[in-house]
């Protein structure tokens, strides 16, 4: 997710002054074409590193590979639209990757967060053995194994449930402009040797889930395909549908989830990042900034592609979203109305900002992992950083523009190494671990320099792809790429280094 820069002050503020309720815009009344009247163009990308520094060196394909089999889930969804609510049979097989025998399964069920918001209606094994004993506490179902899971084998979890989607201006809910299906099933965290599995409370800032890599077939169909107004739905997601029709049929290999979109009032356009298919979904109103988010988005993914290595799937949906700021999912990123509403023409805006930074998620979250809650900084800091490495190639006349916007004008203070659960207040923590984050990559880079900097960012991308990474791995692997001693550089930004 995308914490707010210098920019974001002011669209708050013209916010509060265009809307009585901050943070939404009036509902729009156009109807969205259907995805088949689509727009297609091709970005055209500025690849030249900036003049003071080293020509940026070609990522190589070369990469860990996830686990084989991998943990599969298959997700058939009714959604009614109008009625806010979905019904479900989702079959889990599980593969045993952790080394260890497994007792129990603990599943994580964000959607019953909310009261009522998740009816499990059945719950049984293969060939619909009963499974007993199971519990549903909070956001986690234990589901005991007698016979225990060996590692290397696999076991089938089959759910039937029902979601009923809160109102909220959030990536899990609806609005009068969407609905939001993120983290909307359950699903098995992952599990650490001698430590158990990987869940964590929700905290007052930044995310807590953590996610294995797994196949995804998902097939959604809408109870109708207009809304109550009658207008055509259109669905955005993690994936390019391979059928629609009756319902939309999805498979997305190897990623970490799996999330989609539904709206009356999208405009669909797409774009080409050389051979990935960008699909941008935004709400009527301000046609100068579609274009943009898209393209944007699109040169992004070939400036990363370049840096760190290939983006692991074909296409890559852009949603604009109905609640302010950015937020990532495998495959598929929202963007905030705001930042079309208030797009300014060029790139020094935050359409521009949080697209890199979100799309850089593909690589710091998507690829490879991390403990989000314990550990923020792993992806956040290094997306803030790499929207750095996205001005200077494609806009490096900007890059000083973004250094003192993002950065400089908060004077950032606090750890890198700062959980979610450390600051009650929004700014502190955005400060400590995504700027001081930024600017502790900022500096590393200097000593290190741009060689052996980007040779140690596509190693420890390489070496960690599809896996959890930690503070102790990326420094491990910082310390194979640099003589350097950095150890006053690490202790003037970390506090347990």
């Amino acid at each position: 997710m995308k914490p707010f820069n210098r920019l974001t002050l002011v669209y708050l503020a013209a916010l509060a002054l265009a809307s009585c309720t901050p943070g939404r815009v009036p509902v729009a009344t156009e109807t969205a074409p259907s995805p088949t009247a689509e727009i297609r163009s091709s970005p055209e990308v500025q690849t030249s590193a900036p003049a003071a520094t080293e020509s940026l060196p070609v990522a190589t394909p070369t990469r860990a590979r996830p686990p084989e089999p991998l943990s599969r889930y298959s997700l058939s969804a009714t959604l009614d639209y109008d009625a806010h609510q979905a019904t479900v049979q989702e079959t889990i097989s599980y593969v045993n990757h952790t080394g260890e025998e497994l007792s129990e399964l603990v599943l994580v069920v964000e959607p019953n967060r909310y009261l009522g918001g998740f009816i499990l209606d059945s719950l049984t094994g293969k060939d619909e053995i009963a499974l007993a004993g199971y519990t549903l506490e909070g956001v986690q179902l234990r589901v005991p194994l007698p016979a225990g899971l060996p590692p290397g084998q696999s076991v089938d979890l089959i759910l039937a449930y029902r979601l009923l989607l809160p109102n909220q201006n959030a990536p899990y809910g609806w609005t009068e402009r969407q609905v939001n299906l993120g983290d909307w099933y359950p699903y098995i965290p992952p599990y650490r040797p001698g430590e158990g599995w990987l869940v964590r409370d929700d905290g007052p800032q930044g995310e807590h889930l953590a996610y294995d890599p797994a196949d995804f077939q998902v097939e959604m169909r809408l109870a109708r395909p207009q809304d109550a107004s009658g207008r055509s739905l259109v669905v955005a997601a993690s994936a390019l549908p391979q059928t629609e029709g009756e319902g939309y049929r999805y498979r997305l290999g190897a990623a970490r989830n799996f999330a989609l979109s539904i709206s009356p009032l999208y405009q669909v356009q797409q774009a080409a990042a050389g051979p990935v298919t960008v699909t941008g979904y935004a709400f009527p109103g301000h046609p100068s900034a579609d274009q943009p988010a898209l393209q944007e988005a699109a040169k992004a993914l070939q400036v990363f592609g370049d840096l760190f290595g290939p983006y692991p799937h074909d296409s890559l949906s852009v949603v604009e979203a109905d609640f302010l700021d950015g937020m990532e999912y495998d495959g598929l990123i929202f963007l905030s109305h705001a930042f079309y509403d208030f797009y300014t023409g060029d790139a020094r805006n935050n359409l521009t900002i949080i697209a890199a930074h979100e799309v850089a998620h593909q690589w710091w979250y998507g690829l490879v992992g991390n403990d989000q809650a314990l550990e923020p900084w792993l992806d956040e800091a290094l997306c803030t950083y790499s929207e750095l490495l996205f001005y200077e190639a494609v806009y490096p006349d900007l890059a000083g523009w973004w250094r003192e916007n993002r950065i400089d004008f908060h004077n950032p203070q606090g750890w890198v190494d700062a959980t979610i659960y450390d600051y009650p207040d929004f700014y502190p923590y955005r400060n400590a671990v995504y700027l001081r984050g930024a600017l502790f990559l900022v500096e590393l880079r200097t000593r290190m320099g741009d060689e052996a900097f980007k040779a140690f960012l596509r190693d420890y991308l390489n070496r960690f792809a599809y896996r959890q990474a930690t503070t102790a791995d990326f420094f491990a692997v910082l310390s194979e790429h640099t003589s350097e001693d950095l150890s006053g550089l690490v202790s003037a930004y970390f506090a347990n280094q």
